[in-house]
């Protein structure tokens, strides 16, 4: 195929969760378009997409990888994805450049975690939808069943378009085929539920079906078929096995004939203006090759050989070599100097990239996650619609083992900073502490590995203070008069002022409503970063303060002694005061988890989460003898939860947490928390 005719490209996403086989799946397709010699395993460490020396010591995927293939006249754009939670922002990053996911699933299994929240992203990203049910050749599994609880799931739009036949070691394709063998449901009756879905979307060959009660041929079928996908009325469920080959051929063909290209997928979520702003408008980009340059960058690799690489899908113009490029709203412009494909870990130089490809620029030091590339100053403030990621709250403090490393240190962190949404890094000044933030142990881990492995950089860790936060019950006033005297020129400031709650999550707000110049301007923004000031070191436990609006109303200054530094301080003791007189509490972050366990432990798991003030909110079977138990617990009770797991599941269990909100702590850990605040003399003096 021309690599310019963005007709034929196809960008698709695999998405799920862990051990779904994934990355064996994208093996398998690679093998059979003959892109690669042969095949590969994830056992022996040779697979094109888990090429990280940390991914072959773990046996399954960290980080995202791109492949591409020619199938037909097709050229597939394929990026594997990680399935374990704790990972997820890699898997969440990549459906910002593919038109299609496609959703794994483990016939084994069924449906898991990460298998809902994959779809539930999909589908608010508006990307076409299609399932693939993996392992199907493994014993002891029940894939009527497994059909059945898709539906229940995810909504009768769930289709068959293929079929298991010959005791799963063949698949029958039910678009065009109304006869044939199957292991479960009658081919005709899939075949023919499908034509009715697909038919539904076009008024004129609706009737024309009706009225003729043939079959519409599969040229008539494309464009409801497309646009079924797009409305999301249709969801395909396809069966492969990725180890025996089996439906991999007619997957091959789906991705080729039917899989959306850029023009006929849903249009990315581009904006001009602020997202906040209601002046703000949608942008369309057009898969236009000759338009100007529109791409997004969804992927931050910091490479030990190349540099900094941004990773990119291009959806409007042409990306040449010596094109200059501009990132987000920058003045100034960048020369395009090496231009790639990616094919796991190799780096295939080429000239240009069109509209729908995946590539990536190296050691150009602008480039951010998220950033919009674009030539002309035509498209400055142009957004894509951002994403949301889970909010990593498992942490570890962190310090080095040698001295000589702690400048490198924070130039390493930074660097995994950039390349993981769902990694932050903190440095508390009250208790001297680097705290490393990701969204489960395992993420942890990985990251420390890599800093040993890549970096050279040994690191010495301990559980962290709890990201507590403080807020206000209800309104109160302040006031300061801050006067000091020591021959000379003197300070004065007088601040009064009001604060009242917000609501949970709304963050802090600053009012100023004085009149008369009595706090005169010039010392204003003096008043609010004191009032921040105090918000930052807390007043109960000396936990940030959140969720709180101060208004300033009134106050006194002096025409040769007030400065700064006194409205400074008048401003943030004001603001103590008034929450001190507004009943603070100190709140705790409370994670949803989810426990996989042998059933035989449900009960002791249960009493164990719920004496650690967990509240239960269900048990679902997971696959053959495995329980998924659901809640939520405050942060605080999962310290060394691991160990706790494995001690009451002999090892067989697993779990994953993600952020659920913020909720008062019990009167006597506040009063705890407050006492160990005044222990370290982190009170106001």
């Amino acid at each position: 195929m021309g690599q310019n005719n963005t007709v034929n490209l196809r960008t698709v996403a695999l998405v799920g969760h862990g051990a779904a086989g994934k990355t064996t799946l994208a093996e398998t397709l690679l093998a059979a378009a003959g892109a690669i010699s042969s095949k590969g395993s994830v056992e022996k460490g040779n697979t094109v997409c888990d090429f990280d020396p940390l991914e072959k010591e773990l046996g399954h995927s960290v980080n995202s990888a791109i492949a591409s293939f020619n199938w037909l006249d097709a050229r597939i754009h394929l990026i594997d994805t990680p399935g374990y939670p704790d990972f997820a922002g890699q898997a969440i990053g990549a459906l910002a450049a593919v038109d299609t996911a496609l959703v794994v699933i483990n016939a084994q299994t069924g449906i898991e975690l990460s298998t809902e929240r994959m779809m539930r992203f999909a589908a608010a990203r508006n990307l076409c939808r299609m399932i693939v049910v993996n392992k199907i050749d493994a014993e002891n599994i029940d894939l009527p069943k497994l059909v059945g609880e898709i539906r229940e799931r995810f909504g009768p739009e769930c289709m068959l378009l293929d079929l298991p036949a010959h005791h799963s070691q063949d698949v029958v394709e039910v678009l065009g085929h109304d006869d044939g063998d199957s292991d479960f449901e009658s081919v005709a009756a899939a075949h023919r539920a499908l034509i009715d879905q697909i038919v539904e979307e076009d008024e004129d060959l609706l009737a024309k079906y009706l009225d003729d009660g043939a079959d519409p041929n599969l040229e008539e079928l494309h464009a409801p078929f497309e646009k079924a996908l797009r409305a999301g009325h249709l969801i395909p469920i396809l069966f492969v096995s990725a180890k025996t080959g089996a439906g991999i051929p007619q997957l091959l063909d789906t991705l080729a004939k039917l899989a959306p290209n850029p023009a006929e997928g849903n249009p990315p979520p581009f904006y001009k203006g602020s997202l906040d702003d209601p002046a703000s408008v949608s942008f369309d980009a057009v898969p236009d090759a000759e338009k100007h340059v529109l791409a997004h960058v969804f992927k931050i690799v910091s490479d030990p050989f190349v540099g900094k690489l941004g990773i990119f899908r291009v959806h409007q113009g042409t990306i040449r070599k010596e094109t200059q490029l501009f990132v987000g709203d920058a003045k100034r412009a960048f020369k395009v100097g090496h231009l790639y494909r990616l094919q796991g870990k190799d780096y295939l130089e080429v000239d240009a990239l069109f509209p729908g490809e995946i590539g990536a620029i190296a050691k150009i030091d602008e480039i951010e996650f998220d950033g919009v590339l674009h030539d002309s100053h035509d498209e400055d403030r142009i957004h894509l619609k951002p994403l949301e990621f889970p909010e990593p709250m498992q942490g570890l403090a962190v310090e080095t083992q040698r001295k000589a490393d702690e400048q490198r240190l924070f130039d390493v962190l930074h660097k995994l900073e950039i390349e993981d949404p769902c990694f932050k890094v903190e440095r508390h000044p009250t208790t001297n502490e680097t705290v490393i933030r990701g969204l489960g142990e395992m993420h942890l881990r990985a990251k420390l590995a890599r800093m040993s492995q890549q970096y050279k950089i040994e690191l010495h860790t301990k559980p962290p203070q709890i990201a507590y936060r403080e807020t206000i019950t209800k309104k109160a006033e302040g006031h300061c008069r801050h006067k000091k005297q020591s021959g000379g020129a003197g300070q004065f400031g007088e601040v009064m002022l009001r604060v009242e709650p917000l609501e949970r999550g709304a963050g802090f707000e600053f009012v100023d409503i004085v009149k008369g110049g009595v706090i005169p301007g010039v010392f204003m923004a003096s008043v609010e970063k004191g009032v921040r000031q105090a918000l930052e070191d807390g007043v109960v436990g000396g936990f940030p303060v959140h969720d709180i609006r101060v208004i300033v109303h009134d106050g006194k200054s002096h025409s040769v002694d007030s400065k700064d530094i006194a409205f400074f301080t008048a401003g943030r003791k004001a603001t103590i005061q008034a929450i001190q007189a507004a009943t603070p509490i100190i709140l705790e972050p409370v994670v949803d988890i989810e426990v996989l366990a042998p059933e035989a432990a449900v009960g002791d798991l249960s009493g164990d989460l719920s004496s650690k003030r967990g509240q239960l909110t269900g048990t679902q079977p997971r696959g053959t003898g495995v329980m998924a138990i659901s809640g939520k617990v405050p942060l605080a009770e999962l310290d060394d939860y691991q160990g706790r797991l494995k001690s009451l599941t002999g090892g067989q269990g697993s779990y994953s947490i993600a952020f659920s909100h913020y909720a008062p702590v019990p009167a006597a850990t506040q009063q705890q928390l407050a006492s160990q605040k005044k222990a370290v003399g982190l009170d106001d003096d």
